[in-house]
């Protein structure tokens, strides 16, 4: 199921009308096992059905912005909430858009001012900016090249200032490539 560029990758018409609502997911795990939760804000899609992995009641959600933490989910991404997953989710359909995170041990507004305009001429959007982070989406039909190019030269001019995907690697390791962007950038 091969999507065309930008095609359901950001919040529809229909989804702008739609309260905003907040869900609780997994970002992680302390060192206790305890769970680490970020409300992540999300659009209502359907009625409620059952859940592939549990026999539990759950709806469908798009994700309105791409989270500061949660991995593996970028704005526009359809998911199914609650699930007995490990991540307490899944994903049903992927919106095509790669997470951006700015991190900055200093203040970040320098890095905000410089590398916000540039994101938005290649059609990408400001999700979360915070005194230490900045989270963006794009859409990976613009080329991992040219979105790597600008957040190696922007992060460089600003000392204590790194940038990672939130959606690229697997959680479990960190570097093995999920490779769900073939579809994006295979044949139309």
């Amino acid at each position: 199921m091969s999507m065309t560029p930008f095609e359901d990758s950001h919040a529809s018409a229909a989804d702008n009308d739609a309260p905003k609502l907040h869900i609780p997911l997994i970002a992680g795990y302390r060192p206790d096992g305890e769970g680490i939760v970020e409300q992540v804000e999300v659009t209502a899609l359907g009625a409620d059905e059952k859940s592939k992995s549990s026999n539990t009641l759950a709806a469908q959600y798009r994700l309105v912005r791409s989270p500061a933490f949660v991995r593996g989910l970028a704005a526009g991404d359809k998911i199914r909430f609650p699930a007995d997953t490990k991540e307490g989710y899944e994903l049903i359909q992927r919106s095509g858009n790669l997470c951006l995170r700015v991190l900055s041990k200093s203040n970040i507004d320098d890095v905000l001012l410089a590398l916000t305009p540039e994101i938005e001429l290649l059609d990408g959007i400001l999700d979360i900016e915070t005194p230490r982070l900045l989270v963006y989406s794009i859409h990976v039909s613009i080329g991992f090249q040219a979105i790597e190019i600008l957040l190696d030269r922007i992060s460089g001019q600003f000392a204590g200032t790194l940038w990672y995907y939130g959606n690229v690697y697997d959680p479990a390791d960190g570097v093995t490539p999920l490779d769900w962007w073939q579809e994006f950038l295979g044949p139309v």
